[in-house]
């Protein structure tokens, strides 16, 4: 950053200088001048002042990288004992999209223990190489060996760009790998786009979403970024296989942890908003909790799950992971009914790519009939009821 310095030997009337400021940003100290935050870099002291006692030093231009080195763009694959999670086929998707645009090529980084056969199911979705570090010491998710990895892997490839799913484990491992390599991270895109300079254009809802901030790494490679599940479109599988599997190898003293897994407990399954086809939400408009058993009750019929909005979750009547929006999830179902939600931005950010959007409110002015395919004006206490009816009319009940 621009900063003042202040030589104090050319200081002739400390108190005269401390006049000048107009925000009373300059005060003594044990007989010296200071500037604190009160300062607006007005650089009327520079000015007015006596000559060399507080001048202006612009930033340091920064030091600009030749981008030509690196090439390609890299998705990092998330996975749980050779699954792979489906954020990684959606960032493939996005990859394909952004290579295309500067002629770069995609790659898939595959981290972990008896997995070339599972790597084989990459090739399917066009990929040009997957990076393949198999090694019995990796068979379990653990930061330290993941990050040394990870780095291993920019530092002998130089892929211009790295996309990690916003995942438990991608939101740990993306921001320990980007201080290897003291580059950018941007945490949860919506949007990303390649400029023709491979400056990748990430953007993110930003101030509870009230803007939406475009952010670049121009002077650092790689840039990277992290993206939500069911924001990208995933590319449809390919019967033929593309592309090859490149099997590296790392040092094993860069493997060495500081953890030890004890032991590993499987937790329940349970049924997350985000793989639900159907979601019935319930918003601000729902004036009681025993009124969600009538939303329960509709989403039961279509095969789907009850979600809510933030007002919902914060009263306590559903659990915060049926939230949806920018401080919950991102859902993309087949059909969303929204039940009393008014369509802030926050709440819309987390669903507007759903395939099927149906919003009930009866005020006609509401914001979510703007991203709605289907709008009904009404009070949902009345046409909830008469969904329900002619729902079980047709299936016979």
């Amino acid at each position: 950053m621009a900063k003042l310095e202040i030589n104090q030997e050319k200081i002739t009337d400390l108190s005269e200088l401390m006049k000048i400021c107009p925000f009373g940003a300059m005060e003594e100290k044990d007989g010296k001048l200071e500037i604190n935050s009160a300062c607006k870099m007005c650089r009327l002291c520079v000015k007015k002042g006596p000559e060399g006692a507080v001048t202006y030093v612009e930033d340091q231009k920064a030091e600009e990288i030749d981008k030509s080195l690196w090439n390609g763009i890299v998705v990092y694959v998330d996975h749980v004992d050779g699954k792979i999670h489906p954020v990684t086929y959606e960032l493939i998707g996005k990859a394909k999209e952004l290579a295309r645009k500067i002629s770069h090529p995609v790659y898939a980084l595959f981290i972990g223990s008896d997995i070339k056969e599972e790597s084989r199911e990459l090739l399917h979705y066009g990929v040009d190489q997957v990076f393949l570090y198999d090694d019995p010491e990796l068979s379990r998710f653990k930061i330290e060996p993941y990050t040394a990895v990870f780095e291993d892997f920019i530092q002998k490839q130089h892929p211009s760009a790295v996309l990690v799913g916003a995942t438990t484990v991608g939101r740990q491992l993306a921001p320990r790998v980007a201080a290897r390599m003291k580059t950018g991270l941007t945490a949860d895109c919506t949007i990303l786009e390649m400029n023709e300079n491979t400056d990748l254009s990430q953007i993110r809802p930003a101030f509870g979403g009230n803007i939406m901030a475009h952010i670049t790494t121009p002077n650092h490679r790689p840039q990277m970024a992290t993206v939500r599940y069911k924001v990208m479109n995933a590319p449809e599988r390919m019967e033929e296989e593309q592309g090859e599997i490149v099997e590296c190898s790392i040092e094993k003293g860069k493997l060495k942890t500081n953890v030890e897994v004890l032991d590993i407990v499987l937790k329940e399954k349970e049924k997350f908003i985000e793989s639900a086809d159907v979601l019935v939400v319930a918003g601000r408009g729902v004036k009681k909790e025993e009124d969600l058993l009538m939303l329960e009750e509709l989403a039961g019929l279509l095969g789907g799950q009850v979600a809510c909005t933030r007002p919902v979750a914060e009263n306590g009547w559903l659990d915060a992971k049926r939230q949806v929006g920018l401080s919950g999830r991102t859902v993309r179902p087949k059909l969303i009914i929204t039940c009393g939600v008014s369509g802030a931005i926050q709440f819309v950010a987390g669903m507007d790519h759903s395939d099927q959007i149906i919003a009930i409110n009866k005020d006609e002015k509401a914001s979510i009939f703007k991203v709605a395919h289907y709008g009904l004006v009404g009070d949902l206490y009345e046409v909830i009821p008469q969904f329900i009816e002619k729902i079980k009319e047709s299936q016979g009940a």
